[in-house]
């Protein structure tokens, strides 16, 4: 197992994390958080090398995709950076990349009764250069957002946030308690305080709350 205690805060820089190989050729992974080896519960970045593919599978408690970089695609198309998807429990597909992508995946952790398949194509937000919130979904308590922040705006004290929150972030750099979080730096916090939150600079954040 691999950071599984949601008790604990948890931060990675993950420019400094070794990419894994997969067990399909040409797909690496940084895991964040992990149950098992190949099934359960996973955070993890992941690339697709230029005409990587991986085999067909399901998804027994779902799987949720934002694409950093490139496109991804399966049978339902292609989704270039922005892209944000939800695969519901029980679902599967076959994904590849023909140029290569990078992706920040989340598997085995929807509500059970969280059925929706979602498709959000790249929204504006992803080359603004405004300060903006898009929100990308709501089941319950569980609400995703991307956030752009520019001339070090609380934008966050405007979201509806939980205790628990966890972001990634796509570029810029911010500080949390003191900790310097800059672009993909990963952050898991389950008691978080917007008091110990300060923008170092304009940034882009993906950021969810109220899920665990």
């Amino acid at each position: 197992m691999l950071n599984m205690n949601f008790a604990q805060t948890v931060f990675i820089e993950t420019d400094k994390v070794d990419w894994v190989a997969s067990p399909m050729s040409g797909v690496h992974r940084k895991p964040l958080a992990r149950e098992e080896a190949e099934r359960g519960h996973a955070t993890s970045l992941v690339r697709y090398d230029a005409g990587s593919v991986f085999r067909p599978h399901p998804h027994p408690l779902g799987e949720e995709i934002l694409v950093l970089k490139g496109v991804f695609s399966d049978e339902k198309g292609d989704f270039k950076a922005g892209s944000y998807f939800r695969n519901p429990p029980g679902s599967s597909h076959a994904p590849h990349s023909v140029d290569g992508c990078l992706l920040l995946v989340k598997l085995h952790q929807f509500q059970t009764s969280d059925l929706n398949q979602v498709y959000i194509s790249t929204p504006k937000i992803w080359s603004s250069t405004a300060s903006e919130i898009f929100p990308l979904y709501q089941f319950g308590n569980e609400r995703v957002w991307l956030v752009r922040i520019q001339n070090s705006e609380n934008l966050l004290s405007e979201l509806d946030l939980s205790d628990s929150v966890e972001l990634f972030m796509i570029s810029g750099q911010a500080n949390y308690d003191g900790l310097l979080i800059s672009s993909e730096g990963w952050l898991r916090e389950p008691n978080f305080l917007l008091s110990h939150w300060r923008v170092e600079s304009d940034c882009f954040i993906w950021i969810k709350s109220g899920h665990f």
